[in-house]
């Protein structure tokens, strides 16, 4: 069964079950899906669903921060809730090893030396983690190491 299907049968059970918060969740990514499928003019396989899934999470991520930056804690636990309804169809996410020993691949294959280079490491880096990584991290550790 496809990821879209698996969406839409969850939706529904949801929607019998009367769990707003996951009916509302997968509503807003199953719309993701279908802008994205609207763009590019075909139907999204299941890697494309992911990383629409982890782009939604990600969002939902950023605005937990800015919530709880805020002292605004209800909106934060909402948030939160949508994001554990979402990342079960994300990609599962690298652990910090795994993300060092990609970056260190990166310094070899692409020679990268100085600060002129980080667009190098981050798109060897981006490409080979296809969303299993948050590009911020990333980017981070990268200039670190690049001076």
């Amino acid at each position: 069964m496809s990821l879209k299907a698996q969406i839409k049968e969850r939706t529904t059970a949801a929607m019998k079950s009367g769990d707003k918060v996951t009916v509302g969740s997968l509503r807003m990514l199953s719309a993701a899906i279908t802008n994205r499928e609207k763009e590019v003019r075909h139907e999204l396989d299941d890697d494309e669903v992911r990383e629409i899934a982890a782009k939604e999470v990600k969002k939902r991520t950023e605005s937990i921060e800015a919530f709880d930056a805020a002292g605004r804690t209800e909106l934060a636990d909402k948030e939160r809730a949508e994001r554990a309804v979402l990342e079960p169809y994300a990609p599962a996410q690298l652990d910090d090893a795994a993300v060092e020993a990609l970056i260190d691949e990166a310094f070899a294959a692409t020679g990268a030396s100085g600060p002129q280079d980080i667009g190098k490491v981050m798109g060897y880096v981006m490409g080979a983690a296809k969303g299993q990584v948050d590009g911020a991290a990333v980017q981070r550790i990268v200039k670190e190491r690049l001076g």
